[in-house]
Parts: C-alpha cells; sequence; structure tokens
C-alpha cells in the first residue's frame, strides 16, 4: 500500500493506492465521519488483481479542512476526484461509494463516465424542496453544535442515531476501531461537510438518475429499511440497474460483514454478478 498526499485545486488530499498497476481499477469512496482508513478490512479480502484506490474526502482523514463550507460543495468534490483520475490516468474504474460517498459517486457518475457504480446505503439526495429546506436548517443547527461542543460529543450523539443501531452487535474490538476512527475527526471539517454537501445542500439527482446508463449495483443492508425502500425507487429509474439486499446487517454493510462485502464486490466487478 502506498499513502501519498496530492495537491487537488489547492486543496491537499490524502489516497492511498494499492497494487497498483494491477488490471482492474476500483475506487473507494467512504461516509461521513470516515476517512479511507475505514476499507482496509474490507481490501484484505480482495485480489491482488485490483488496483484499488481509496480517498480521504474533504474536511476527512487527512484531506484538508477548508474554512469556506463552499469548497465541500458537490460541484467542487467531483471535480476534485476528477483531477485526481487524470493525474493517475485513470479512464477506466468501477467507483464504490459508502452513504455520503455513494451520494458522491453517483453525482460524479451523472457528469463522467466510469465503467460500473456500487452504492452501498447510499441515495441522490432528497427529491423535494420542501424536504431539503428542513434537512439544511436541522444540519446547519448540527454543524453549529459541533463547533460549540466538540468532536466527543458528537460522536456520541451520532453513534446513537438509529442508522448505527445494528453496529451494537459487533465486538467490543471492533466498535472501538469505529469510534476512533470518528474521533480523529475534526470540528471545521464534520461541521463544513454538513454545511457544504448534507442532502440539504446538495442537488437532487432523482431525475438524473433516467439518463445514467451506467451498470450500477445497489447494496443495502436487511436492517436498514429506509434505504432499502430508495434503493428500490431507485432501480425502477436507473435503466441498467440491480439491487442485491444483505442480511443481517444494517447501514454499513462493509463494518458489520467486510468479508461478505468484498466478496459481493469481487463478484460485481470481475463476474458481472
Amino acid at each position: 500500500m502506498e499513502s501519498v498526499n496530492l495537491m487537488i485545486r489547492n486543496i491537499k488530499m490524502r489516497i492511498k493506492r494499492y497494487n497498483a498497476g494491477a488490471k482492474e481499477k476500483v475506487v473507494f469512496l467512504h461516509g461521513f465521519t470516515g476517512s479511507s482508513d475505514t476499507w482496509e478490512e474490507v481490501i484484505t479480502y480482495l485480489p491482488t488483481s485490483m488496483d484499488i484506490l481509496t480517498v480521504d474526502l474533504i474536511g476527512h482523514g487527512q484531506t484538508s479542512k477548508p474554512n469556506d463550507f463552499g469548497r465541500y460543495y458537490v460541484e467542487e468534490q467531483i471535480e476534485d476526484l476528477h483531477t485526481i483520475f487524470n493525474q493517475l490516468d485513470w479512464t477506466h474504474f468501477t467507483l464504490v461509494g459508502y452513504s455520503m460517498g455513494g451520494r458522491l459517486a453517483l453525482a460524479y457518475t451523472a457528469k463522467y463516465p466510469v465503467d460500473k457504480l456500487i452504492l452501498e446505503s447510499s441515495s441522490p439526495g432528497l427529491e423535494s424542496e420542501e424536504e431539503r429546506i428542513k434537512r439544511r436548517h436541522s444540519d446547519k443547527m448540527l454543524a453549529a453544535s459541533i463547533l460549540k461542543d466538540g468532536i466527543s460529543a458528537f460522536i456520541e450523539y451520532w453513534e446513537s442515531i438509529p442508522l448505527f443501531h445494528s453496529q451494537k452487535s459487533l465486538p467490543l474490538e471492533k466498535q472501538g476501531l469505529i469510534r476512533k476512527e470518528r474521533l480523529a475527526g475534526s470540528e471545521i471539517g464534520l461541521s463544513n461537510s454538513l454545511r457544504g454537501f448534507s442532502t440539504g445542500v446538495q442537488p437532487s439527482y432523482w431525475n438524473k438518475l433516467k439518463d445514467m446508463k451506467t451498470s450500477t449495483v445497489l447494496l443495502t443492508g436487511e436492517l436498514d429499511l429506509k434505504f432499502y425502500n430508495t434503493a428500490k425507487k431507485m432501480q425502477k429509474l436507473l435503466p441498467n440497474c440491480t439491487h442485491k439486499q444483505v442480511n443481517n446487517v444494517g447501514h454499513a454493510i462493509h463494518v458489520e460483514k467486510p468479508e461478505l462485502f468484498a466478496t459481493i464486490v469481487e463478484d460485481i466487478i470481475l463476474k458481472g454478478d
């Protein structure tokens, strides 16, 4: 594995690369409060025939945390990714995104070509302006509370939301590693990520789905009913799409069942399943 800091459009971005030069190219994008580290266990189960790239998205991990939340807008992040891929001369690859990273992966694919798209527990944003206004308000308040109360108080709250209840059944050691990664975040990075790239701020991509011809696989956990329902709605609109439900897991399939998640990703990429 090679970890590199790149200057991308005037910010420092950390990327990790595994098996450089291998035939199949795959990019993994993490979720909110995460980093490229979230994929490390999954990658141990993937074959060395995959040239794997993971990215610390803006505001997360070792990538820059600008004070201007406008730099976090989805349009900016799309161009960050495109600049990275151009620097690496990557033109054919599978793009995998989890939750927030899935929203970015979908937005990127709506503008630039990718070979395959795998979205784990993600969405095209909120459908109505009313929903977006309501979410913008709640996320603005949450962003302010992060700055006021600090990262520890926020992570305590974040881990208590229903979306992550299934993670409480994980071994305590693994729960500790997840918590450690979340606590490594920064107040300004997470706050500005909410203010610049929440589902209340980003444009809705629902009306773009019907025009997206990319081969797409939607992955959701059996215990994550909200995103299961979202995936079913997306599947009806995407022309070239399948949906796979993973049993006995919640929102973060790759965290709760990393070996199974890796097997699913490998089958999609190498076998077309």
